[in-house]
């Protein structure tokens, strides 16, 4: 592609067309920014027959609500979005003749089209962007499963247990970016907290989460039907029971009764996937794939079904039963082994949430035994300080690039900006859940983002100084970067696709945020940024080029000459790290790893604690109570408020007396104590580490493809030494008092940044060392290395200070996780830059056994641009 000459626009034209469409769109992804009450969403939101809505349909429905004495009163309801939806139904109301706008008019179904309306009403009242139970709480509700359902063996409860928590994460956190809290409570019960989500407007919002989603195949009486809904015990064949089955005829629906087999001829275990598939303009079903197993066991029940139906010419239907409900009752046409359906009328929706069920199936039921609505665990105090750290952090970063780079600098900075604003758009469009640790690695991907820009501005500067003028000196810069750029991203997105493809929770959905940063990075650098600067450069707003750098271009130290001192110090170090790693065991993981024990405790209203004094025993020495995490819960039946902590294993009774203790006016009583499992499960950590494993396994692989197999080889070791050491350091630190040197679910995002960041800055090296290697044919390896750190270094420094001067204001000015977090990255830096010149250039050279003929490529690499 040629370079843009200095007299034609349209090069520039298209970036600025693309970059607005693209920021109007993320902008609209974010909107509304927070929620509406629904009693005031609903009073402005009708699009038709304003009037007649206001004046009758919304007071008739208000008149309703009484929220104290609606259990006993079948005219009343609890709130305005259940009256609405009841006065609608008593009436045969249909409300989306108020809001035409919403496409519910294919279902016909009176009472479920309104109901999918008020849903999908409700949902639009609510922000885009979510707000964490850090920030703003959400619902916790308890799933208990029954006894005689689970094993008697300790290790086989346990081991059903998990596979509870595994089916539940991925039903709920799918893309890993919901932040949810799940985990095992006492021997036989699930605790899920789902942040930024509220029953004051629909108590029943919560019930599709809490499905089981158990599947069975029964087989239909084959003779016999009910005489009514509710026939006399005596007529009930045994080893049958009475269900119901829906059917739509005329637009209502209707039920009849059928005696289903009790013992189910399979399960839902039998299903390899299950999709919606659409059967005409108006409903749609759920196609399943069988197991290779289940296509057997399906074809053997259906052929039985066929040769019993040809023997006595009587059709047995064969009951599809989901979660104790009869869905469908079809009879058997042919033998079927590979695929079958579930019809039901389902609306779209309806057909998405089972077939997402259907894939995540549970194989005991479960009931629902408390609901509860949970309030932030970050006091006000500490929400002020973190949000304090985030604006210094990123204010550092701006003055830092500004004083570096001046004008073009405060270009790089708007276009980063533009950047991380694409991507909470994406994010929010995904549904996305904003926590404290999730702004917090914002703030430092603000420094990381200048990478790019830098990276251009660095070679701009090489070729200011070899007399070139701005615009040529811009155009080289961006050719000359673009493959370190994309490289570098490339291989960072490689790993992204793997921890979101074999990692599950937390790891999935860092995996699925950093894959679209890596997007919005090169779009803002290649498109925004880019545009911006041709702009100001071809119309003279920016005349002179920066020629100072933050370190001369033409330095020339002997790295090589200090490395084999920083090898053996450096891997001393690491070895120091996993000793102490090994001797802290348990210690180094937080509850959200091990577990520990709820204490739920009721207190005077006009007594209430402050969060941040609860979770001061935490801190204080003396106590011993080691981590401390608390929130008050109110719980939806009997609406009385609790405070809610969780601490260590077997430090529940002592936490509550050295709460009571502190506060002995606050008329503390213990309610309950309980053990609870960890929110993180054996399965995301093993999958985690899985993962991790893959996606260094394919950095090795894509760098060896793109580059040659020993740039690989130095890039995976000082990776690997990267991630040990700063997590060796993290943990040491702690001993010191340094943070809590506990790793905590966030802190899992926390080290793949760090590993995402080294891997980042390797690429960057030995692209460089891969030109120079070109460029100089008759420089030996070792030289040919030193003269490329000592190129690339001002860009590394530059690089590592702004994300540094981030992570340091984190450190400085946060509270609780955010210190923790940004500790580890202020070490991930610092080791990354030290690797990337020690490590990973060192190995490559020794692997080569200094010979750079095993190394040479006989093609140049490709000069490519952006226009």
């Amino acid at each position: 592609m040629s370079l843009q000459g200095t007299n034609s626009n349209p090069g520039i034209l298209w970036k600025f067309v693309v970059t607005a469409l693209v920021v109007i769109w993320a902008a609209s992804s974010m909107f509304p920014v927070s929620d509406t009450p629904f009693e005031e969403f609903i009073k402005t939101r009708a699009t038709a027959q304003q009037d007649e809505f206001a004046k009758k349909v919304l007071p008739a429905a208000e008149s309703r609500v009484d929220k104290v004495n609606y259990k006993n009163n079948p005219a009343k309801s609890p709130t305005l979005y259940i009256a609405l939806r009841d006065y609608a139904n008593a009436n045969d109301v249909d409300l989306s003749v108020y809001f035409p706008d919403v496409k519910v008019s294919d279902i016909k179904v009176l009472k479920k089209r309104n109901d999918i309306l008020l849903k999908e009403l409700y949902r639009q009242s609510k922000g885009a962007l979510k707000k964490g139970l850090d920030l703003q709480g959400g619902v916790s509700f308890t799933l208990e499963i029954d006894d005689k359902n689970l094993e008697s063996g300790e290790m086989e409860r346990q081991g059903q247990l998990e596979d509870v928590l595994t089916v539940l994460n991925n039903r709920i956190n799918g893309l890993g970016i919901t932040e949810p809290t799940i985990r095992v409570m006492g021997g036989n019960s699930i605790e899920v907290q789902m942040p930024g989500v509220s029953l004051k407007d629909n108590p029943e919002a919560i019930e599709e989460l809490s499905r089981p989603a158990k599947l069975e195949f029964r087989k239909v009486h084959r003779y016999k039907r009910p005489s009514s809904a509710k026939p006399p015990i005596s007529e009930i064949p045994a080893g049958y029971e009475v269900m119901m089955m829906e059917s739509e005829r005329g637009g209502q629906i209707v039920e009849e009764p059928l005696y289903v087999r009790i013992r189910p001829e399979a399960s839902g275990d039998i299903i390899k996937k299950a999709y919606p598939a659409m059967e005409d303009t108006s409903r749609f079903s759920v196609s399943m794939e069988f197991t290779s197993q289940g296509s057997k066991v399906f074809e053997r029940i259906t052929k039985t079904i066929l040769d019993e139906d040809q023997q006595t010419g009587v059709k047995q239907p064969l009951a599809i039963v989901l979660d104790g409900r009869l869905m469908s009752a079809p009879n058997i046409q042919s033998v079927i082994s590979d695929r079958g359906s579930i019809t039901g009328n389902f609306t779209r929706r309806e057909a998405i949430e089972l077939a997402n069920a259907l894939n995540n199936p549970l194989s005991v039921g479960l009931k629902r035994t408390s609901l509860n609505e949970v309030g932030p665990s970050l006091a006000e105090s500490a929400k002020g300080s973190s949000f304090l750290a985030a604006t210094v952090g990123t204010a550092l970063t701006v003055l830092f690039m500004v004083l570096v780079y001046k004008a073009m600098g405060f270009i790089a900075v708007v276009s980063v900006f533009a950047n991380i604003f694409i991507l909470v758009g994406v994010l929010a469009s995904f549904g996305a859940t904003m926590t404290l640790p999730g702004i917090a690695a914002l703030v430092l991907t603000l420094g990381m983002a200048v990478d790019s820009n830098i990276l251009v501005f660095e070679r701009m500067r090489e070729e200011s100084l070899n007399g070139k003028s701005l615009w040529t000196s811009l155009m080289a810069g961006y050719e000359k970067a673009f493959s370190a750029i994309v490289d570098a991203n490339i291989t960072t997105l490689i790993s992204a696709v793997i921890l979101w493809k074999f990692g599950t929770g937390p790891v999935k959905g860092f995996g699925v945020t950093l894959a679209i940063g890596i997007f919005t990075t090169l779009f803002a650098c290649l498109i925004i940024s880019r545009a911006m600067l041709e702009l100001v450069v071809k119309y003279n707003i920016v005349r002179k080029s920066f020629q100072k750098g933050l370190i001369s271009n033409e330095t020339t130290v002997d790295f090589f000459k200090y490395v084999k001192g920083s090898f053996v110090v450096s891997w001393a170090i690491v070895i120091l790290g996993i000793i102490t790693i090994v001797y802290r065991g348990e210690k180094t993981l937080s509850i959200d790893f091990t577990g520990g024990d709820i204490v739920t405790i009721s207190y005077n209203a006009d007594k209430k604690i402050p969060i941040e004094e609860i979770l001061k025993m935490g801190t204080a020495t003396g106590e011993g109570l080691g981590e401390v995490q608390a929130s008050y819960q109110v719980d939806l039946a009997s609406k009385a408020e609790r405070l809610v902590l969780q601490v260590e294993s077997e430090k529940g009774e002592q936490a509550f007396n050295e709460l009571q203790k502190r506060f002995p006016d606050a008329g503390l009583g213990l309610i309950a104590q309980t053990s609870v499992g960890a929110s993180v499960s054996s399965d995301i950590t093993k999958d985690a580490f899985i993962a991790v494993a893959l996606s260094l396994l394919a950095m090795l692989v894509y760098v060896a493809f793109r580059f040659e197999f020993s740039y690989g080889v130095g890039a995976l070791v000082a990776t690997f030494h990267d991630v040990i050491m700063s997590i060796g350091l993290f943990v040491f630190f702690g001993m010191l008092g340094v943070g809590s040197g506990q790793f905590s679910a966030p802190m899992v995002a926390a080290v793949l940044m760090v590993m995402g960041y080294s891997i980042n800055d390797k690429i960057v090296v030995f692209d460089r060392i891969r030109e120079e290697l070109e460029l100089k044919p008759t420089m030996s390896l070792k030289d040919v290395i030193n003269y490329s750190i000592n190129r690339t270094l001002s860009r590394t420094l530059l690089t590592s200070v702004t994300t540094f001067l981030s992570a340091v204001a984190l450190f400085v000015f946060g509270t609780g996780i955010i210190v923790d977090f940004s500790l580890v990255f202020i070490i991930g830096i610092t080791v990354g830059t030290f690797s990337s010149i020690f490590i990973a250039s060192p190995v490559f050279y020794w692997w080569n056994k200094g010979n750079r003929d095993k190394v040479e490529k006989t093609v140049e690499p490709e000069a490519r641009s952006w226009e």
